[in-house]
């Protein structure tokens, strides 16, 4: 079982077929337990819980979630129990699946009966877990694009209003000698003060909300400083792709036709 999960012993040893009391009274801890039991050195000794009445410690492994992350790591015991088999775990080939299904569905039927043999995937049972916040992981990015495609249309519509009314400005500042990356930053400015600013009075409420949800969670991350730059900056380059086409389309525009009835 340790095996198949790849579940780390640090101290002690798995179970053995050759060690027939295994079976009767050995135990495997994980560090959780023997953390709450005090033990420094638990090899050895004993423990009494309902499948083991004279139970022995032969290994410790290292702490596993059998819980979702919402849940701390608690106290496990692992021990064999082969009359109370339930479950089987099988790590298979993808490349041969089919065939490994159909073999192992016929084994079942010769010793289970009448008793149905049903196969479901692990991959599945974690989604299942987290489905909540799968579902929720979706609809924030629907809303977050809803979202950007809507600033989006409003950027390159104050764009297309602030180049026309300052269409004589740029025209006299081309006459005067600006250049066209000058003339593009000009316009450009005005917006990235504004992204600017929109992202200063967003990151609070981003970093409360976020962190509330993320409480959720007994294993979670720190919310860094690089998280918000980095959405900054996203945000200011969607921000400049949108305006850049109405800036570029003024900055290169004959100033001719616009001052020639001044």
């Amino acid at each position: 079982y340790l095996n198949l999960f790849d579940m780390e012993i640090v101290a002690g040893r798995d179970f053995s077929r050759e060690t027939a009391s295994d079976e009767t009274e050995g135990v495997i801890m994980n560090e959780e337990a023997v953390k709450r039991m005090g033990w420094d050195n638990p090899i050895g000794k004993k423990v009494n819980f309902w499948a083991r009445k004279n139970g022995r410690v032969i290994g410790v492994v290292k702490n596993f979630n059998f819980f979702t992350l919402h849940e701390r790591i608690e106290p496990a015991l692992l021990y064999l129990g082969p009359d109370r088999a339930v479950w089987f775990a099988v790590r298979i080939q993808p490349e041969k699946m089919t065939e490994t299904f159909n073999y192992i569905k016929e084994t079942m039927k010769r010793f289970t009966e009448n008793l149905p043999a049903g196969v479901s995937f692990m991959d599945d049972l974690f989604y299942a877990k987290y489905k909540t916040e799968q579902n929720l992981g979706e609809i924030m990015t629907v809303f977050a694009a809803i979202a950007i495609f809507i600033a989006c249309l409003g950027l390159f519509g104050l764009a297309s209003f602030t180049a026309e009314r300052r269409t004589k400005e740029i025209g006299i500042r081309k006459v005067l000698g600006a250049s066209v990356p000058e003339i593009f930053i000009l316009l450009c400015r005005e917006f990235t003060k504004w992204v600017l600013l929109a992202n200063v009075i967003a990151w609070p409420a981003a970093y409360y909300f976020m962190n509330k949800w993320l409480q959720n969670f007994a294993f979670r991350i720190n919310i860094g400083l690089g998280i918000f730059l980095a959405s900054g900056m996203i945000a200011l380059v969607i921000a400049l792709l949108t305006v850049s086409y109405q800036s570029i389309k003024a900055a290169t525009a004959n100033p001719v036709d616009s001052l020639r009835y001044e």
